[in-house]
C-alpha cells in the first residue's frame, strides 16, 4: 500500500518539499509519495474533505495562502497551532484531521543553526500572515523583543493582539516607521512572499525595506527559499550583513512534520542534500 502526502499551496510549482520528503521516504524505506497540489482558495474545503476520506492519506503540509483558512476545516488543533493561530501540518488520526504547526520549532532551529542568540537586540518581522504568526511566537519564546510591520498596519496590529495572551515583547508598527525599527535591530525576518519566484513581486524588497539602516552585526533572514538569494538577501550581502535563506527552516519544519506522520526519526542529512541546504 502506497501512502500519500501532500503540500497544499497556491501557487505550488516553486516548492522543494516533494524532493525533500521523497528523499526522506527513500532513506526510511517507506512506500509513500509526496505531491505539491496547487489549491486555489475556493477549492481548499473540497480538497481537505477529500483527504479526510482517503484511507491512504499520510499527512499534509500547508503553506501560503492557506495556513489560516485551513484552521476551521480541521477536527482538532494542537497547542502550538492554537497559540499561533495557523496550521502548516495536517496529521490524520483515526479518521480525524489534526492541525499542528511545526514552523515554530523549524524557525527556532534554523536561527540556532545560524549562530543567532537572544540578547543582542530586537527583531524586525515583515509580514502578518501564517508564517509571520509562527515566527513572532517563536521569537517570543526565545525571549527576543520583536517589532512587526506589514503592508497593512492593521494586519500587524491584529497579529500582535492575537498573540498577546501567549507571547510577550511584540509591538506592531506602520511601514512608515520601519527606519526607526531597523536601527539597533539584531535580526530582520521576511515572512512575506515578496521576492519569491513565481510570486506576485519576485524582484522587489518587502515593504521597500532599506537594509542599510541595520547595524553591521545584524542577521537578515528571508523565509523565501526560491530563489535562494532573494532581492532582500542580495541587498543584505551587498551591505556586508550576515544572511540566512529559507532552506534551513524548510528542512527543520519538514523534519518535524515527518516525525508526526510516521513516528520515525527523519534523515536530516538526506533531506538537506536533496534541497541543497
Amino acid at each position: 500500500m502506497t501512502r500519500r502526502a501532500y503540500l497544499l499551496a497556491h501557487p505550488a510549482g516553486h516548492s522543494l518539499s516533494p524532493r525533500m520528503h521523497g528523499a526522506a521516504f527513500e532513506v526510511l524505506g517507506l512506500e509513500a509519495t509526496y505531491e505539491a497540489l496547487d489549491v486555489p482558495p475556493a477549492r481548499l474545503a473540497e480538497v481537505v474533505a477529500g483527504l479526510r476520506l482517503d484511507p491512504d492519506f499520510l499527512g499534509a503540509n500547508v503553506t501560503t495562502p492557506h495556513k489560516l483558512a485551513v484552521l476551521v476545516l480541521l477536527d482538532e488543533l494542537t497547542e502550538a497551532a492554537r497559540a499561533v493561530g495557523a496550521v502548516n501540518t495536517v496529521v490524520p488520526r483515526g479518521g480525524r484531521l489534526v492541525g499542528d504547526n511545526t514552523d515554530v520549532a523549524g524557525f527556532a532551529a534554523s536561527l540556532v543553526g545560524a549562530g543567532f542568540r537572544a540578547g543582542g537586540g530586537h527583531a524586525v518581522l515583515l509580514g502578518a500572515g501564517g508564517a509571520a504568526n509562527a515566527v513572532a511566537y517563536a521569537l517570543a519564546r526565545l525571549g527576543v523583543p520583536t517589532v512587526v510591520a506589514s503592508r497593512r498596519a492593521e494586519a500587524a496590529a491584529e497579529l500582535v493582539a492575537a498573540l498577546r495572551p501567549v507571547a510577550r515583547g511584540l509591538e506592531a508598527v506602520a511601514a512608515a516607521d520601519l527606519p526607526r525599527a531597523l536601527a539597533g535591530a539584531a535580526l530582520l525576518v521576511n515572512a512575506t512572499t515578496v521576492g519569491m519566484a513565481g510570486g506576485p513581486a519576485p524582484g522587489e524588497l518587502p515593504l521597500g525595506v532599506d537594509v542599510g539602516l541595520l547595524p553591521p552585526g545584524a542577521l537578515v533572514n528571508d523565509l523565501v527559499y526560491n530563489p535562494r538569494v532573494t532581492p532582500l538577501l542580495a541587498a543584505a550581502k551587498a551591505r556586508g550583513l550576515a544572511t540566512l535563506d529559507g532552506l534551513p527552516m524548510l528542512v527543520e519544519q519538514g523534519a518535524a512534520s515527518l516525525r508526526l506522520w510516521t513516528g520515525l526519526e527523519p534523515p536530516l542529512e538526506a533531506m538537506r542534500a536533496a534541497v541543497g541546504a
